[in-house]
């Protein structure tokens, strides 16, 4: 039941959020075994020009950049899969997006089941029930 919060400096498109929403869940369905009915995409374009990389904008330097971050529940994925996401889901996005920095970030953020839910369920009740 993660969801994923993707920020990317580039030009909108719907195209683009298709591919990425859908190659973001088959990642995460693939590697981290998350249930895909379950999994939530929020995708937010920004202007190259006020995504500043080393006091420079993007735009000047001719580049575009992601960052996400996905909730996950703790302790429900090993070191190796968080690793292998992160390095699947950037080769992932420097194929969909022009000329990507280096600096662009993936956050797996491990949520106490006590403090994560949906539904207005916790996924320790879940676990529990």
């Amino acid at each position: 039941m993660p969801i994923l919060n993707v920020k990317i400096a580039a030009r909108e498109s719907r195209e683009l959020t298709a591919v990425i929403s859908s190659s973001l869940i088959e990642l995460t369905t693939r590697i981290l075994k998350k249930r895909p009915e379950v999994t939530s995409v929020a995708i937010t374009y920004l202007n190259p020009e006020h995504w500043i990389v080393g006091g420079v904008p993007l735009s000047e330097q001719g580049k575009s950049s992601f960052y996400f971050d996905i909730k996950i529940t703790d302790e429900t994925n090993t070191k190796a899969e968080k690793e292998q996401y992160i390095s699947e889901a950037y080769a992932m996005f420097t194929k969909l997006l022009d000329n990507v920095h280096e600096v662009s970030y993936i956050y797996v953020e491990d949520v106490r089941a006590t403090a994560y839910g949906y539904g207005g369920l916790t996924q320790e009740y879940r676990y529990q029930h």
